[in-house]
Formats: structure tokens, sequence, C-alpha cells
């Protein structure tokens, strides 16, 4: 008898619990995306196969671009976001350019190809498949219900000497706002 009594005060003990005000199970502070003055982490990012690995921090000692879309092939990343670079009357005194997305090598050099045929932009296109920079720079965003996995937020970096001097992140993660070649790099 005395066992089944514990036994029936334990349900009381728990919505006893259940009452008590909840912790908050979030940080208050705004998450840490990169930004200025970050060196460029030191992390290997593919160019037209797997076995062609880039060092980006290698790549970009002195000054340069970084421009992260989250998909290859999307219809912002192609129609406006990556041709506004590849427009750009004055994209070459932006030193090396790099569009980086969380794709595999062989997206990222079909579609390079689909954008600029001839190579004439001089951007290269980088891929991210297991989000090893996006990550690094927190730049990582949820998008499973729309491309299946965490993909990287819109962005632009400008770098010089191996640091950001201008981070333009998008505050809704894949917009085409302040990420495009006339607030990054000025009216052409």
């Amino acid at each position: 008898m005395f066992a089944a009594q514990k036994i029936l005060s334990i349900p009381s003990a728990f919505q006893a619990v259940r009452r008590l005000p909840q912790a908050a199970s979030f940080h208050a502070s705004p998450r840490a995306f990169v930004k200025v003055g970050d060196k460029i982490p030191n992390v290997e990012l593919m160019e037209g196969s797997p076995g062609n690995k880039v060092s980006i921090a290698d790549e970009l000692k002195g000054k340069g671009l970084i421009i992260g879309v989250p998909a290859a092939f999307s219809p912002s990343c192609s129609e406006k976001h990556i041709p506004g670079y590849m427009e750009y009357a004055s994209l070459k005194e932006a030193g090396n350019v790099f569009v980086v997305s969380v794709n595999d090598p062989f997206v990222m050099k079909a579609w390079g190809l689909t954008l600029d045929p001839q190579g004439k932009s001089g951007i290269r296109f980088l891929a991210d498949p297991h989000a090893t920079l996006t990550n690094a720079l927190d730049l990582a965003f949820d998008s499973t219900a729309i491309f299946g996995q965490p993909r990287s937020k819109r962005y632009a970096l400008v770098v010089e000497d191996g640091k950001v001097s201008e981070a333009h992140v998008e505050p809704d993660n894949t917009g085409v706002n302040v990420s495009t070649a006339s607030k990054v790099l000025g009216r052409s």
C-alpha cells in the first residue's frame, strides 16, 4: 500500500514542476556574425572539382571580395545578385573576387560557365560543400525547407590584407539589398 501511495504522489510532483516558470533557452545578445577586422579563416574550398583545393585565406592576402550566396542557379543569385557584380564596370579594382556557395564543385563550375562562359569577369566560383567557410564566418542559416540543408546567408565581404574591411550581410538571409554590387562597391 505504501508503494502505491508513492507512485500516486509522483504525478502531483510533476504537475508542480510544470507550473514553474521556464528559463529562457536563448541568449539575449545577437549572434556574432563575421565583422570588420576579422581574419578570413584558413579553410580549403573547391574550384571545379573536389581535387582542386583553394585556400581562401591565401588567395585574399591583398584586396578582394567574397560574395556568399544561398544557392547556385537560384533565381535571385542567377538573375540579379551575381550578374550585378559581373556587369560592374570597375570590378577589377576590387581585387580577387570569389562567389562562394554551399554546393558541390561541379555545380559551382557549371553555374560559373553559365553566367560567365568566357570568364571575362574574372570572378571565381568556389564550392563550400560542407559549409566549412560558411560556419567559420557564422553565416549559415537553416534553409532545409527550401534547399534541404543549411546554407549560406547572402553576403559580400570586402577583404584587405586577409581581414574583413566591410561586411554586408543580408538581414533576412536571402534578400538582395545590402550585398549588391552598387551598395558594396559604389555606383559604377
